[in-house]
């Protein structure tokens, strides 16, 4: 089984032919858009995580930082060296963050919006949460994350602001599905009927506020109920076919600024 990765990995592995298909019991149930949509799919979706900004509004008032409202706006002079965010080679949530800019800009436009981006950048890190955390600990002004963290962040405390940028906003979702071949092809079906159950779903939702299952997500303070209508309409299929091209061209591009692996 592949359980909880991203569904642009897990089309990569489909594209080279290695996941097995089923179609689990009760996968009806599910929105649509967390299906794969052949016959017989190849992964079904679990959560959804949804890219955002984590604005410290102490820090921001110390180094006289207006509140960013778009993601064009993090491109400002004024930002230099007040931004961190993912890497995408070593992030989901960075690579889902690249994937989006470069759909909702066009790639030409993606790619100069990203250096202009890079300018500003202090360094990337090779965590999703890190660059909120970051925020949330005062280390930096601002820091490109995932809502649900942020969200959870303020809901404990922390000086932030989780700011939706008014472009729309990119997201992936975490899939599961079963690797052809397997000698536990049973308990892997067993595993899958699971995965899609409304037990599942609600305990997807301790972690992520967007799930498979409509109706299960409960309201979360400091997040928007209306998130679905604010994410873009993301192509997996192109991120997952484009996926080394672009991380390839974003490493010659940027990596200059990353952190150590540790």
């Amino acid at each position: 089984m592949v359980l909880g990765l991203a569904a642009t990995s897990l089309l990569v592995l489909k594209d080279q032919e290695m996941l097995q298909s089923y179609k689990p019991a009760g996968v009806e149930k599910l929105s649509k858009q967390f299906v794969d949509a052949d016959a017989t799919p190849s992964w079904v979706g679990m959560d959804a995580w949804v890219a955002s900004i984590c604005y410290n509004t102490v820090e921001a008032e110390k180094l006289n930082l207006p509140k960013p409202a778009s993601w064009q706006d993090l491109t400002r002079p004024e930002y230099k060296g007040h931004v961190i965010m993912p890497n995408p080679n070593s992030s989901g949530t960075g690579f889902l963050d690249v994937s989006s800019w470069l759909q909702s800009f066009g790639e030409e436009q993606g790619w100069a919006f990203m250096d202009k981006l890079h300018t500003n950048i202090d360094r990337y890190t090779h965590s999703g949460s890190k660059p909120c955390k970051l925020a949330a600990a005062g280390e930096t002004a601002i820091g490109i994350s995932f809502a649900y963290r942020g969200a959870k962040l303020v809901n404990k405390g922390a000086p932030i602001e989780v700011i939706f940028p008014t472009e729309g906003l990119g997201w992936d979702m975490e899939a599961a599905a079963i690797v052809k071949g397997t000698d536990k092809l049973q308990a892997a079906k067993t595993l899958m009927d699971w995965a899609v159950t409304r037990p599942a779903n609600e305990l997807y939702n301790e972690s992520y506020a967007v799930v498979a299952m409509p109706g299960v997500a409960k309201p979360i303070k400091n997040y928007p109920a209306d998130i679905a209508d604010r994410m873009i309409n993301n192509d997996f299929q192109w991120s997952a076919v484009n996926r080394a091209r672009i991380l390839k061209e974003w490493q010659q591009r940027y990596d200059s600024k990353s952190e150590p692996k540790k």
